[in-house]
């Protein structure tokens, strides 16, 4: 995942302050020293880097930080708020048309992944209740139009084109088209460009005269590192664009693009790319960014994910369930089915505060949620409802028929009792027996 490297060593400077009690104007800029290092290694931009532990480095050696009962918490304080200002504090979402349609025209190299992410954004708008419309403008790549087409059949959104002629005369085409049949948003996808191209920059400037969208948003690739930031700059000299859509981000980019584009650029990143999912696109947060590259988690992004994801009904079923004491294999299965939803499960994790050091060299098979639904399913319905009846003889059965062993049938079983032990509790309200409870408590492993 992004940001590993410089967390885990930006974690180790804070751990080294946090070991002294008091810091001198030294222990501060060693720290600084070493964050800059980490940032440079997560291929942030020098004079990025060279700027923030400087403003960092001279608001914390401030006799307010110093003399401070708690100076090492201070000093992640400071360095946090100066991540989020890095980043872009302000506005990052979508500036919608007050006359409809809203335009937002694409622009990126070839292979950064903007016509998938074309689709992908189209597809988050639909599920904000808009009536997204795709232009296919890209008329030079073989099979640019096809790709298109093809994306925008999976998420159920119309696409407009007409073949290889001039883009400009396509996009008028496709708003009139949107204005008559309702569209409130077109998303045109341009030709990508293998480098700068003076010819086909000036195409994008004339649709960028020509049809005045709302939002320029220039998709670049995060595991290009600094060259994403250079492209950044180019297409933002010649097309002031509005905003960016950094894609890649759930691999292994060191980051340091996120943390470039928006000082040198001036404009803000608005999304980001987080796996091959068409639904894999959320929007930028600069501060739940900046808490994950600090090991502080994103808890926010978690649940936004989960409410989007998890159907409310089947929610409010297994949570009765569960103050009823009557959760069963069936509902386990129906959970899994719901988290996997959301992602890998590595990618849920990661979220959770302190989680991402502990998941660095770990692999997390997401495999095993499939294994086990498997073995649930080779049950008869009384065995899922009443695992207890579960003999020997039964627990063989059950192993042939999902392909594994029965150690793993044993396995499943006693975790799910342990489970159904931590259920008890939520039975009894969200008192102190509750948190004692929970306290306590070791989670089965069943991940």
């Amino acid at each position: 995942m992004a940001f590993e490297n410089l967390s885990e060593k930006i974690s180790a400077a804070f751990k080294r302050l946090r070991s002294k009690g008091k810091l001198t104007e030294s222990d501060v800029k060693t720290s600084m020293r070493e964050i800059r290092l980490a940032l440079l290694e997560a291929d942030v931009n020098y004079k990025v880097a060279k700027e923030f532990t400087n403003k960092v480095t001279e608001r914390a050696i401030g006799s307010q930080v110093m003399e401070s009962l708690t100076p090492a918490q201070m000093v992640i304080k400071i360095v946090n708020e100066e991540l989020i200002e890095l980043m872009g504090v302000g506005k990052n979402q979508i500036s919608f048309s007050s006359k409809p349609p809203t335009v937002i025209l694409l622009c990126g190299l070839q292979g950064s992944g903007k016509t998938t992410h074309a689709a992908k954004l189209a597809l988050k708008f639909k599920k904000q209740g808009h009536m997204p419309l795709l232009v296919a403008c890209d008329v030079y790549r073989p099979a640019a139009i096809k790709q298109l087409q093809v994306l925008a059949e999976q998420i159920k959104v119309n696409v407009f084109e007409m073949g290889n002629i001039s883009p400009l005369e396509i996009s008028k085409n496709a708003i009139s088209f949107a204005k008559d049949h309702g569209n409130d948003i077109v998303i045109i996808d341009t030709a990508g460009r293998l480098h700068v191209d003076e010819g086909l920059m000036n195409e994008l400037k004339e649709l960028k005269e020509n049809l005045n969208p709302q939002e320029i948003l220039l998709v670049v690739d995060a595991m290009t590192g600094q060259d994403a930031v250079t492209v950044a700059k180019s297409f933002n000299d010649l097309l002031d664009i509005t905003g960016v859509i950094l894609t890649k981000l759930d691999g292994d980019a060191r980051g340091g693009a996120a943390l470039s584009v928006k000082s040198v650029t001036g404009k803000p990143i608005k999304f980001i790319g987080v796996g091959e999912k068409l639904e894999n696109l959320e929007e930028f947060h600069p501060d739940r960014m900046a808490s994950r590259i600090l090991g502080m988690g994103d808890v926010l992004t978690l649940i936004e994910n989960a409410a989007e994801k998890f159907d409310q009904k089947e929610v409010e079923r297994l949570s009765s369930k569960i103050q009823k004491n009557s959760f069963d294999l069936n509902d386990l299965k129906d959970q899994m089915l719901q988290i996997k939803k959301m992602g890998s499960l590595k990618s849920i994790l990661t979220k959770l505060p302190g989680m991402d050091r502990h998941l660095k060299n770990v692999d997390i098979d997401d495999k095993i949620m499939d294994r086990t639904c498997s073995i649930i399913l080779s049950m008869t319905p009384k065995e899922r409802s009443k695992p207890e009846i579960i003999n020997p003889s039964r627990k063989r059965r059950i192993a042939n028929g999902s392909g594994v062993k029965v150690e793993e049938v044993n396995k499943l079983l006693k975790q799910f009792e342990q489970m159904k032990k931590v259920m008890r509790k939520f039975g009894g309200g969200f008192g102190g027996k509750f948190k004692r409870g929970i306290a306590g408590f070791r989670f089965p492993k069943f991940f």
